[in-house]
């Protein structure tokens, strides 16, 4: 069984470069390009690291390097590019994609934060928290409130919970859970959220955080997220969209 205390402490607390890639042309331009990665970054040193650590560096790329990791933004899941495996490029390095296109009105910020957030905190989307002996909470920062945003240098990023959220035990009075202070103990959920659970080591299900939230998973198309990777036999296809956005 893969635990996330023990891939975190191993975490080397040099930055990890990850090349921002604009396959996006129809719907992302060069210069919003560069606003946005500024303010990913700006997101990330000022809000998640002093949370979770592990520096980060963003630049904008169309060649990266062999070792680098990636987040890579598609206008569809039919560009020309999207091959390979969703978890790691074709060099084994852990990426994480956006499919603006799909996006139903939701802003990219949005978006890219959620998924910059998961893959820095869990690459290989292969980790688990334990609740009890019988239940386990996927390794994902954003799903539970993925709903709920917040603005840097006037742009929405995703909400994110805090080590805390993953903790079983009693905290104290005025514990936060998430960066917002939505949520009011560990492994619980906003309305607009969502938790993958393994139950008894094998059965993965899906919990949310309302029938509205429900009904609008639903809809989605979830193939080749990384949330599907958690289901090895494959159970979660419920969309009838062309692929979305977030894992």
């Amino acid at each position: 069984m893969k635990t996330a205390k023990r891939a975190l402490l191993g975490r080397s607390l040099k930055p990890v470069r990850i090349a921002c890639i604009n396959y996006a042309r129809e719907s992302i331009g060069d210069g919003d390009m560069r606003l946005l990665t500024a303010a990913l970054q700006k997101c990330y040193d000022k809000h998640f690291l002093p949370v979770w650590g592990y520096p980060v560096d963003l630049y904008v790329t169309r060649k990266p390097k062999a070792t680098d990791w990636q987040l890579v933004y598609f206008d569809d899941a039919l560009h020309k590019n999207m091959l390979g495996r969703h978890e790691l490029t074709y060099r084994g390095q852990p990426i994480s994609k956006i499919f603006v296109k799909a996006l139903d009105g939701e802003a990219v910020s949005v978006a890219a934060s959620h998924e910059l957030f998961e893959m820095v905190l869990d690459p290989m989307a292969n980790l688990w928290a334990d609740q009890n002996r019988n239940t386990q909470y996927a390794y994902e920062v954003c799903d539970a409130v993925e709903e709920d945003t917040f603005k840097v240098d006037g742009l929405p990023m995703s909400n994110f919970v805090y080590p805390s959220w993953f903790e079983p035990f009693r905290h104290p009075r005025g514990t936060k859970f998430d960066h917002k202070g939505t949520l009011k103990a560990p492994f619980s959920m906003a309305e607009g959220g969502y938790v993958i659970k393994k139950v008894n080591g094998r059965k993965v299900i899906r919990a949310f955080g309302s029938p509205a939230k429900r009904r609008r998973f639903a809809k989605e198309d979830r193939r080749g997220h990384r949330s599907e990777f958690r289901d090895p036999k494959g159970q979660h296809h419920p969309g009838r969209r062309a692929a979305k956005r977030r894992g």
